[in-house]
């Protein structure tokens, strides 16, 4: 079966072709697509359409929406259960990972990927889909390089994210030295890519980065 992952380097929206990819997926399979996204305090029913509109351009109808943590866990990991497309959002890394990985709803959305339904990961989102999840020095209290398990969507990939906007050449070259010359990308905002079976399929928007031989190159 095919696995599908989606990364982007920001926040939402998709970018116009990634989004028909992704919405082609999702339509292969039956039940809504689901938005799992932590709080931020917002209205997040104003905020969430950012997530959405694109696919529903693409011809998505359905949609379901589970707010961390007050999302009972039952009932996340059923509406994963039962859903065509997931998506991860954006906002502090360290909550999605405490509220997904290691935890029921980081398992069903395991189980789900290897299925072949698409998954995306916006920023935070896209931090905690592979095997690692490496945390900017920008993007967490402690100031300080940072790492921890990720759900492994994806092994042996390192995933920086907001990469120009954040100047963080420094951070993806850290964690190459700290876990080897894996594969490894640098996403800038408003940018996104799409594995297929973990290989790099598609790219769209700004810029994508890779660091190889220890040389810092766009893709």
């Amino acid at each position: 079966m095919d696995k599908h992952l989606f990364l982007n380097g920001g926040g939402p929206p998709f970018t116009p072709d990634l989004a028909r990819r992704f919405a082609g997926k999702a339509q292969e399979g039956a039940g809504p697509v689901v938005v799992l996204f932590v709080e931020h305090g917002e209205d997040w029913e104003e905020y969430i359409p950012v997530y959405t509109q694109p696919l529903a351009d693409a011809g998505l109808t359905e949609f379901r929406y589970l707010p961390l943590p007050v999302t009972p866990i039952d009932a996340v990991v059923q509406s994963i259960r039962t859903c065509s497309g997931i998506i991860i959002g954006g906002g502090d890394t360290d909550l999605y990972a405490d509220y997904i990985v290691d935890t029921p709803i980081g398992g069903v959305i395991k189980q789900r990927y290897e299925t072949g339904v698409p998954v995306a990961g916006f920023s935070a989102g896209a931090l905690i889909s592979p095997e690692l999840c490496i945390i900017s020095a920008k993007d967490n209290e402690s100031r300080l390089f940072d790492h921890r398990k990720g759900l492994n969507l994806i092994s042996d990939l390192l995933l920086s994210v907001h990469f120009t906007q954040w100047d963080d050449e420094l951070h993806l070259r850290t964690a190459v030295r700290t876990f080897g010359n894996l594969a490894n990308y640098g996403i800038d905002e408003a940018t996104g890519i799409y594995l297929l079976n973990g290989q790099l399929e598609a790219m769209e928007g700004g810029g994508v980065y890779s660091l190889e031989n220890d040389i810092l190159r766009k893709l």
